[in-house]
């Protein structure tokens, strides 16, 4: 937005801090906030460290050069290499400095470091355009740089993060508006009588100049009228300008997040009835009790015909009781489902909120290119999206509302739901990039305090290693809203617990300071999760101790596992072309059953046995295994993946324990790339009922992807997150698992040469692969007895690692092992509750029947455990042919087997 408004001001010698609105105020908080014109990017290699100290990394010095800080309140400064420095108000002396580096810079080059002197007072000098600039001692310039502003801010600043009030707050007297923008040179309220009146006043907000906040405090209560600020602010690509922004904040938005709304979510009037008295589900009493199924709003209900047709895909969809997806997802919570984890739910930027897009899709083959072509066409404006670019965090998403402006009220009956249905309710938290940043239209942060909220590279470009315009959680500001978002939805929302996006690429420090925060709102502990990846610009603690697999161990937060996963899946994450079928897993075929591609060692097949070991304890650092080649290790001291310990968790809460997420192929997907082609429809059936098994019966956090238990095809797609309905599709009818409707998107499946495709054509129009309604059903049921099985005893979730090392072990392991069939067993001696003497696991994934001799168990009369050995077990084979005698154990092909000693 260009500044004549704010020259207007100044033209009127009005003061910048505290002055009135100008006229033409008004008529700017009416504008639509811009395209903005190209960036000028200059370079901003230079750091503030605090307040009063600044360090330029790579500067060279010679004798009789010196360095100055240049600033200009209207952001005109020219710095041309060998002429003089224009535009300037004023510039600071600086001197050299001898004070060390604080340890949040250690990532920074080696540079010479200086001191602001005398009495700058550096706040009003971080409101305005500043530049580092090198000199001859003629004044001639030699180089010039901007700054990175977060250490100084940080310093000046650390007081705000006490502050509870941010964002607007209605009462009866007077509602009162707070937003943190300590480098704005002036900040103004526009107010909107209703959602979609133009503005109607414009008020003058005053700085604390002590804690950067800008207030406002107006008579009455403005609950239900919108509102956005208007910041004159200078920004490191654009000048000085005047934004446009919505309240990072915002606990209500307009449509399409437009506008910001006043809103008090205590009032009645955003509450459903019974709200404030109805209960959360107890049943999960350790982070190890938990079962997880990770669900996408839209997908559960979008397509179910028996939920009435406004409310599919919406929150409210939940609120059916009838319906078929309530009806599963009772069914499971019965069975031993505590977790349904929604895939992200706050504000998007991705999903019109009014007048999305559902594509036709047309009837072609198995491998038709239409339906992809059809899907794409109209992605950027279809109603579907996973929903990993926030916008804003404190606001639930208003595209599953049936009305943008219900959208509080909605997701509360959702949430009342499936704590009725006694689900506890988990959001995926995504605070780890923003779906824009800079001066980009759906910018918020980064139009508020130009410059800190987002993490810089050495040359002060945004880091985009997430996906996306990486956040920087290290920063105070950045951290608090992070932590009292996550406050918010717990006490505001009841959500029960938390998975949290990238997480590695968080402070650990941040993350501990939020579970105590989350815990302090709920009264009770509030189960924290998230993907401990360690890569990218602050991979291997570059910038700070993370919140990664190897950094969280004690902190009793939980980290997605990929030992067991890849061992069990096969290859890796992101593989592709003939690797994704040749590298099977332990599920599908390694060794034992060779696809066509397949050219496995056996050692690979031991080591991968192993390796389901490892995530069967927990991938306890401290557990000991006799490996495969006889050597008895920790299993820190096996490592995955060539150079990282297999073991990696402190205490069981700590490993989540997964074979397939909304990330990648599903495991139904991935096993008809790996297992041979020939394999029936029966045995794919089986084959991922072990997948569920493997998790089901492994130490820690046991969490499933919706649809896993019905065997859920995406047709192939390696990433659905913008595939819309057709790829994401759930039936609850138990129909169709959607295989075979068409080749998946090409923008990520199409693979070089088109190989991706041409091994999807392969399998998409082979009849013999998709699953038939018996199928189907029959793994929904087999999966429900596992999660009985589960439930049914702590035994196969205990809770420390004590508990482990002292009652888990692997009869048949080591050098003479038979690596298809795995076992546990687990003693409940002494355990309270225990409810058996022992627990024995026994997954068989081989074609043909398998035998476990130990003879130590031979007087021991070990018993099918009851879910499987009951008249409507669902397994029938396991009910026929499983057997104990006399310490021999006998289990059919491609079938997981417990047998418990009453």
């Amino acid at each position: 937005m260009p500044s004549r408004p704010l020259l207007c001001c100044m033209a009127l010698g009005l003061t910048l801090i505290a002055g009135a609105a100008c006229a033409s105020d008004l008529d700017d908080c009416n504008a639509e906030v811009p395209i903005p014109a190209p960036a000028a990017r200059p370079a901003a290699e230079a750091y503030w460290l605090d307040a009063r100290t600044v360090q330029w990394p790579g500067l060279k010095l010679q004798g009789g050069d010196r360095v100055r800080l240049y600033h200009a309140r209207a952001a005109g400064l020219k710095a041309p290499a060998g002429d003089r420095v224009t535009g300037a108000d004023g510039a600071v002396e600086l001197v050299l400095a001898t004070a060390a580096l604080p340890a949040r810079f250690r990532f920074i080059g080696e540079g010479p470091r200086f001191a602001i002197a005398g009495g700058a007072d550096a706040a009003a000098l971080l409101r305005e355009q500043l530049m580092l600039v090198h000199e001859a001692a003629d004044g001639r310039v030699i180089g010039a740089t901007g700054l990175q502003l977060p250490g100084a801010l940080d310093d000046l600043y650390a007081a705000a993060e006490r502050v509870t009030d941010f964002g607007a707050h209605p009462a009866k007297a007077q509602t009162r508006f707070a937003v943190w923008a300590p480098t704005a040179q002036r900040v103004l309220l526009c107010r909107h009588a209703g959602p979609e009146s133009p503005a109607v006043a414009v008020d003058a907000m005053r700085l604390d100049a002590a804690i950067g906040v800008w207030r406002a405090e107006l008579p009455g209560d403005l609950s239900g009228q919108s509102y956005r600020y208007l910041v004159d602010v200078v920004t490191p690509t654009h000048g000085r300008v005047r934004n446009l922004v919505t309240d990072p904040y915002s606990v209500a938005l307009t449509a399409d997040s437009r506008l910001s709304v006043v809103a008090d979510l205590a009032a009645p009037a955003l509450k459903p009835r019974g709200w404030d008295a109805s209960p959360r589900p107890t049943r999960v009493r350790l982070a190890t009790d938990q079962v997880i199924y990770e669900l996408h709003v839209r997908d559960f209900s979008v397509s179910d015909t028996t939920v009435r047709p406004e409310w599919r895909g919406k929150y409210l969809a939940f609120t059916q009781g009838e319906s078929n997806g309530m009806k599963h997802l009772k069914a499971l919570s019965k069975a031993g489902l505590t977790d349904v984890h929604l895939l992200p739910v706050f504000d998007l930027a991705s999903v019109p909120e009014r007048g999305c897009m559902t594509p036709t899709v047309p009837d072609a083959p198995a491998d038709g290119e239409a339906q992809q072509a059809a899907v794409m066409a109209v992605a950027a404006g279809d109603c579907f999206n996973w929903g990993y670019d926030p916008w804003h965090f404190n606001a639930p998403e208003g595209s599953y509302a049936t009305d943008p402006l219900k959208r509080v009220v909605e997701f509360r009956r959702m949430v009342m739901a499936l704590h009725g249905a006694g689900l506890r309710v988990g959001m995926d938290m995504v605070y780890n990039h923003m779906s824009a940043a800079g001066q980009a239209r759906k910018s918020v942060l980064d139009r508020l305090v130009p410059g800190y909220y987002q993490r810089l590279n050495a040359k002060g470009e945004i880091e985009r290693s997430t996906c996306c315009d990486n956040t920087a959680t290290e920063h105070r500001m950045m951290a608090k809203l992070m932590i009292d978002s996550a406050a918010l939805w717990v006490r505001d929302y009841k959500i029960d617990s938390m998975r949290f996006d990238l997480m590695g690429h968080q402070p650990r420090e941040a993350m501990e300071r939020l579970q105590k925060r989350v815990n302090a709102e709920a009264g009770r502990p509030v189960q924290l999760l998230g993907e401990g990846w360690n890569f990218g610009e602050v991979g291997n603690g570059a910038r700070f101790v993370q919140a990664s697999q190897l950094s969280l161990n004690g902190s009793g937060i939980g980290s997605f596992s990929d030992r067991g996963r890849d061992a069990a899946r096969g290859g890796s994450a992101g593989e592709g072309g003939d690797d994704s079928v040749r590298n099977q897993g332990w599920l599908n075929g390694l060794v034992y059953a060779p696809n066509a591609l397949s050219n496995a060692k056996p050692e690979e097949l031991l080591a991968a046995a192993d390796m389901i070991r490892v995530g069967l304890a927990g991938s306890l650092r401290g557990y000991e295994l006799t490996t495969w080649r006889g050597e008895t290790k920790r299993l820190d001291a096996i490592l995955y993946g060539g150079d990282q310990p297999a073991g990696f968790a402190s205490e069981p809460g700590e490993v989540v324990n997964y074979v397939e997420n909304h990330d990648n192929q599903t495991l139904f997907d991935v096993n008809t790339l790996k297992l041979p082609l020939a394999t029936s429809r029966a045995d794919r059936a089986r084959v991922q009922m072990l997948g569920a098994a493997v998790v089901a019966f492994s130490q820690g956090i046991a969490y499933f992807h919706a649809g896993q238990d019905i065997l859920r095809s995406k047709s192939m797609d390696r990433n659905s997150y913008d595939s819309g309905d057709w790829f994401n599709r759930l039936d609850w009818s138990y129909k169709s698992n959607h295989f075979g409707t068409g080749l998946p998107p090409r923008q990520d499946n199409f693979g070089k040469d088109g190989r991706d495709w041409a091994l999807a054509r392969e399998r998409l129009t082979d009849g013999a692969i998709s699953p038939g309604p018996a199928e189907i059903a029959w793994a929904r049921d087999v999966f429900r007895d596992l999660l009985q099985i589960r439930a049914s005893t702590p035994l196969l979730r205990l809770s420390s690692a004590a508990e482990i090392k002292k009652r888990l072990s692997f009869p048949g392991s080591g050098p003479s092992q038979n690596p298809v069939l795995v076992a546990t067993r687990i003693d409940g001696k002494g355990l309270p509750g225990a409810g058996f003497k022992a627990v024995m696991t026994l997954i068989n994934v081989a074609p043909t029947a398998q035998t476990l001799n130990l003879p130590e168990e031979a007087s021991a009369v070990w018993r099918l455990h009851p879910a499987q050995r009951h008249s409507q077990a669902a397994d029938r084979r396991v009910a026929r042919e499983a057997k104990a005698v006399r310490g021999v154990f006998d289990v059919p092909a491609r079938s997981a087997a417990v047998f418990v000693l009453d």
